[in-house]
Parts: C-alpha cells; sequence; structure tokens
C-alpha cells in the first residue's frame, strides 16, 4: 500500500478551513509585503509572454496579477485545495478577466502539453518534492523559457533571528486568538522554515536538470527569496 506523502498532508492540515480568510490574512500577516514580493515576480516575467503557469495559485493573488500586467496572455493557475480555488474563480468572474485557467491540480503531477514562456510559485517550494518539480517544469518550458520560485527563508543573521521569532510569537498570540483556523498555520510555520532546506535542494535540482543562469535573491531582512532559472 502506497503511503501518505507527509508533505501533502501536512498542506491539507495547514490549510484546511482557511480559504475564504486567505487574502486578509496573508496581507495582514506580512504587513502588506506580500503584495510587494508578489509584484516583484510579476516584474521579473519575460516581456509579451502567450502562456504563463502559476503554481500553488490559492486564491488567486498572483494570477490575477499577472493577468492584469499581461492582458494578451493565457494565465493557468494551478491549485491543489478546491476551497482556494473556490475564491479564485469567484474573484475571476467578480472582475470579468477571461485570460485565466484554473486547474484542480497537485503542482508535481500537473502536466500541459502547450509550453509556457514562463512558470511561477509563491510558498510553494517547502512543501515540494523539488526533483519532480523541476523536471516537469522543465519539460513544460519553451527553450530559454523562465522558472521563478519564491518562498520563505530562515534569516541568517542572529538579530534578525530575534526579530523573526518575535513576529511569529505575535501571530501566535494574537493571530491565533481572532482567527482559530489559522492556529497549525501560526505554530507549524516557523518550524517548517527553520528547517526547510528548499533553498539548497532546489537549485541542486535545477543544476541536475541542466538549468541555466540559476539566480537567488533574498527579500526584506531575508524573509523570503526568489530562484530564478532558465531553461
Amino acid at each position: 500500500m502506497k503511503q501518505p506523502d507527509p508533505k501533502l498532508m501536512l498542506v491539507q492540515r495547514f490549510f484546511a478551513g482557511t480559504g475564504k480568510s486567505y487574502d486578509f490574512m496573508v496581507n495582514g500577516a506580512t504587513l502588506g509585503i506580500d503584495r510587494l514580493w508578489k509584484r516583484k515576480m510579476v516584474n521579473m516575467m519575460p516581456p509579451n509572454p502567450r502562456r504563463i503557469l502559476d503554481f500553488a495559485c490559492g486564491t488567486g493573488i498572483s494570477t490575477l496579477a499577472i493577468a492584469n500586467r499581461y492582458p494578451d496572455c493565457q494565465v493557468v493557475g494551478v491549485e491543489l485545495r478546491e476551497e482556494y480555488l473556490e475564491v479564485a474563480r469567484y474573484k475571476v468572474q467578480k472582475l470579468g478577466v477571461n485570460n485565466i485557467e484554473l486547474v484542480l491540480s497537485r503542482a508535481e503531477d500537473y502536466r500541459s502539453k502547450e509550453p509556457f514562456d514562463c512558470i511561477s510559485s509563491s510558498y510553494l517550494a517547502k512543501y515540494a518534492d523539488l526533483k519532480l518539480l523541476t523536471h516537469s517544469s522543465k519539460t513544460m518550458l519553451k527553450e530559454g523559457g523562465l522558472l521563478l520560485m519564491h518562498d520563505f527563508t530562515f534569516p541568517p543573521k542572529p538579530y534578525l533571528v530575534q526579530i523573526w521569532r518575535f513576529y511569529f510569537k505575535m501571530l501566535q498570540t494574537i493571530g491565533t486568538f481572532f482567527f482559530p483556523s489559522w492556529r497549525e498555520i501560526y505554530y507549524g510555520l516557523p518550524q517548517l522554515i527553520e528547517e526547510s532546506p528548499w533553498l539548497s535542494e532546489l537549485k541542486e535540482s535545477l543544476q541536475q536538470e541542466g538549468f541555466r543562469h540559476i539566480q537567488m535573491e533574498y527579500l526584506t531582512l531575508y524573509g523570503s527569496a526568489i530562484v530564478s532559472a532558465r531553461k
């Protein structure tokens, strides 16, 4: 019998029942910085793209940002959780956006016969099977296509670690009181970020797959990082 994937189980445990409050929480918990990070991701995308794939699209925040920036581009958002896709579908319909396709799938399992100019993801890397994800991403990218992966990182400097720990302590104390459905995330996420080797694993997987121009950039007091690579 196939054993359950622990990373998949972790995602299900963390995010159960959080779909409707996600937009408010991700903006409030990051003090609006999440918007800046996603804007930077969109700014890094190739000019005049025809197709862009947005992995772990959640409630469609990044997917809509991409579609609005590139109205002539077909944007495919892939999300594991149906409750998040329901929110994304509602926003797409309400805003009348017609260049977005939303797909229910685990990122590692998604395949497309039509290639993409860019594949991006935010907050996915620490949960993903990066060897499988980078391999499938390479098969779906056009030659010279861009892969962008963004996620939280544990600060490398002691004084920033103190700020980082205080920040999560505040979320655990205040955020959990007002939003009990987020308790699993506020208590489990700090440990996951601190222990996750996603940066080194991603770089190694990209090198093994033959990606070129692999670059990494820390953002906002080393709170997150973006890794970019070319097929």
